[in-house]
């Protein structure tokens, strides 16, 4: 693909997620009452709101920890601070990039000279990715069992939750036959790829030697994923919403797994829909869910700031490579 035909399709594709968030918050803003949006708004309790902000901090420290947990499994020296300070940066590209995962590219390139490998960083990161996916079908099935409504669909929930489950317990029991489903991409660059694939079998080889530490990550998702929910909770207290947490222990994860499909700007009307459509379904005001999807993404954007501040200041990433790494200097 040609350098011109390649940007052509990132800015069409840019411009049709553009078109998604635009189409659908026009969409909802018609159907609600935005008065009553506004209203909820302009009555902001800053009591609440800053323990919300203490609650962020909170989950970011214990990301740190639970990414930290995960490193260990591959013997790659790294305080929990370090990493915390990476997912702050990370959470700055995820809500300024056009892209959820802007902030992985942060948090691999943070870790690879530690790690000896961009395929080791990589590997890790996208671990800590389904840990975390796991624990979010986890909080938001165990919330299902505590609505007062029954809510179509809950019932997928557990299927999903069973399946990413058996999924990973065989992924890092069996790496073996991981690399040998990814065997065939070899015909494309043979070398290259069974170098990786080889890094890859060894590190979750490692991580499945390692199942007191992987159960503490995933302990530690859990944690995170429990926190996002108490966020949103603080949140509508702030904006005077009679949210409980049963019913936000389904709405929060719900909305953060659909949020994942790459078809808008990082969530933004899809996020809002989602919200605007669980609250109905559970009996809530559609303008509470609304205004409350609102201030929650405005929210973490504004706590997400530092991270952006950091990544200027800071003058080299985070780690380095060890003195003894005997790794080739392309792999770093």
């Amino acid at each position: 693909m040609s350098p011109i035909s390649g940007g052509v399709r990132r800015a069409s594709s840019f411009a049709l997620k553009l078109s998604i968030s635009v189409g659908l918050l026009a969409v909802l803003f018609r159907q609600t009452d935005v008065g009553a949006v506004a209203a909820r708004l302009r009555q902001v309790e800053p009591g609440w709101i800053a323990l919300a902000l203490l609650v962020q901090a909170v989950l970011l420290l214990v990301s740190g920890w639970r990414w930290r947990r995960l490193l260990v499994t591959q013997h790659v020296d790294a305080t929990t601070w370090q990493l915390t300070l990476s997912c702050l940066v990370a959470n700055f590209f995820n809500n300024f990039l056009p892209s959820n995962i802007g902030g992985d590219f942060v948090r691999i390139a943070d870790t690879a000279g530690a790690a000896g490998s961009r395929t080791v960083a990589t590997a890790v990161v996208l671990l800590d990715r389904v840990l975390g996916l796991i624990a979010l079908f986890a909080v938001a099935a165990c919330g299902s069992l505590l609505l007062r409504h029954a809510l179509p669909g809950t019932g997928y929930l557990w299927i999903l939750l069973i399946g990413g489950a058996l999924a990973a317990a065989i992924v890092v029991s069996q790496p073996a036959l991981v690399t040998r489903g990814l065997r065939p991409l070899a015909r494309l660059r043979e070398d290259w790829v069974t170098e990786r694939l080889g890094r890859l079998e060894t590190m979750l080889a490692k991580a499945g030697g390692d199942r007191a530490s992987l159960l503490q990550a995933f302990g530690g998702a859990l944690v995170v994923q429990g926190l996002v929910v108490v966020f949103y909770v603080c949140v509508a207290r702030g904006l005077h919403i009679d949210l409980p947490l049963r019913d936000a222990m389904v709405i929060v994860p719900v909305s953060l797994v659909i949020q994942l499909a790459p078809v808008s700007i990082n969530g933004f009307g899809v996020r809002e829909a989602v919200f605007s459509y669980l609250f109905r379904m559970l009996g809530h005001p559609v303008d509470a869910g609304l205004a409350l999807s609102i201030a929650g993404a405005a929210l973490l954007i504004l706590a997400s700031l530092p991270g952006g501040l950091i990544f200027l200041l800071r003058k080299e990433g985070l780690m380095v490579p060890p003195p003894s790494s005997d790794m080739p200097e392309e792999e770093v």
